[in-house]
């Protein structure tokens, strides 16, 4: 059988896997396994080995322990909470205030923790039941918390973009600073996409009463002004040694872990309790990223030793003979369909490979690329039918946000990221100039 009849092969009989409801890091681990033994014998039991040893040798992974620990203080410890409230006090006066706050949580715990999965999980506890207690409309609230939520692979400190620097061999400090500004214009949108629906129709999110905000005292809004400051001051002590190199990537992490949870102790809340759950916690999902990059490495490593990188090449550029842009556009276009399907770490760890090389190839910043990545990750999260923060929101929300509900929610906010997207496309200064400006390349 032809090399590259084998490598459809195994990418379609993990897919079929996984909609058989396997779990991730199983369907992935069995292919590679399988077709490794298949393809080379006794010998192919080493590309395991081989994988955990170059996993072992990411110092960068020392980070996502602390970035998910950072996450589970916050939430655990009403910290979090306490940022809703400000929100929800000073913009609530707004039609669509509490959406509009919600978002500005989101950017706020993306900030925080860089995971998809925990700025979900703040939303569906903090955020919407209090958004359905003031009446918003149902798909309106699955809508910005799943979008939100999404923010956090793109905003540093970014997991996702830590994973991609490691296999694209990029600064991770430069992939942080580019998503900042896509981050914040997506998050941009979001709000004045909210404000406009909002306007229009004051249903969807009604405001704060004149009796309500009168019930609210100038001194409860200063001071959960100031407890909503406090992650700023965590954001800006993890981040400002590792921008001017003080600091390396690890360290960086582990100060924000350190100064998050001297905030909840200077708060009062780091109690046993919010210890054992955040730790436990993060070692749970510690390990199941873990054991998803072991078994994407290997599943890459056979696909590479097939030769699908050198494959895709030839296919887009000689056999079809496409030009760069239309290469780029296909690439982002597999990446969507993929991520119906697929984790964004299993997708990244997989595919990133072969398209870094081609990106490579067609001279594009690779920089620019991984955001562009960023945000395709972004959008198939939020795609249906299998898009995974679609059975995020379903797993977590009550059971009137039926799926239907969910999907017909995210179409408005999925539309926006396109939109960013194509902004990007046209415009990479707005992702390449802050990384250039600081870095002065």
């Amino acid at each position: 059988m032809a090399h590259e009849w084998i490598a459809a092969l195994m990418f379609s009989t993990m897919l079929l896997m996984m909609l058989t409801g396997q779990r991730v890091f199983g369907a992935i681990g069995f292919v590679a396994v399988v077709a490794a033994l298949a393809l080379w014998g006794p010998g192919g039991q080493q590309m395991g080995f081989s994988a955990v040893m170059k996993l072992m040798k990411w110092n960068a992974m020392l980070t996502l322990p602390m970035f998910v620990f950072m996450g589970y203080v916050m939430s655990e410890s009403r910290l979090a909470e306490d940022l809703y409230k400000m929100f929800h006090v000073w913009f609530g006066p707004v039609p669509g205030g509490l959406a509009i706050g919600t978002i500005l949580l989101m950017v706020m715990i993306s900030a925080m923790n860089g995971l998809s999965v925990a700025g979900m999980a703040i939303g569906a506890t903090i955020a919407l039941p209090e958004l359905l207690r003031r009446g918003y409309d149902k798909p309106m609230i699955s809508g910005v918390i799943q979008a939100g939520s999404s923010l956090g692979i793109l905003i540093p400190p970014s997991v996702v973009l830590v994973l991609f620097a490691m296999i694209a061999r990029q600064p991770v400090g430069q992939l942080w600073l580019a998503g900042i500004g896509p981050g914040l214009i997506m998050a941009a949108l979001f709000i004045v996409y909210i404000a406009i629906r909002c306007r229009v129709n004051p249903a969807l999110g009604p405001a704060l009463t004149a009796a309500e905000r009168a019930e609210i005292p100038r001194g409860e809004k200063l001071r959960l002004l100031r407890a909503g400051l406090l992650p700023v001051g965590v954001f800006a002590v993890m981040m400002v040694p590792f921008v001017n190199g003080w600091a390396s990537l690890s360290e960086a992490a582990v100060i924000g872990a350190l100064a998050t949870t001297a905030a909840a102790i200077w708060q009062g809340r780091f109690t046993r309790q919010v210890f054992e759950v955040a730790t436990r916690s993060t070692l749970a999902i510690t390990c199941m990223f873990m054991l998803i990059i072991l078994a994407a490495l290997s599943f890459g490593a056979v696909f590479d030793g097939l030769g699908a990188g050198r494959t895709i090449e030839r296919l887009f550029l000689e056999d079809m003979g496409l030009g760069p842009w239309q290469v780029l556009i296909l690439m982002q276009l597999s990446f969507l369909i993929m991520g119906m399907f697929l984790d964004d770490t299993a997708m990244l760890v997989i595919v990133a490979p072969l398209y870094v090389g081609l990106a490579r190839e067609l001279d594009f910043d690779l920089i620019w690329y991984g955001v562009l990545y960023t945000i395709t990750c972004q959008i198939a999260y939020l795609t249906p039918p299998f898009g995974y923060n679609l059975f995020l929101m379903r797993a977590m929300a009550p059971p009137e946000f039926t799926l239907p509900v969910i999907y017909r929610s995210v179409v408005p906010f999925v539309l926006l990221m396109l939109a960013t997207l194509i902004l990007l496309m046209i415009f990479p200064q707005i992702a390449l100039w802050l990384p250039q400006t600081i870095y002065g390349n």
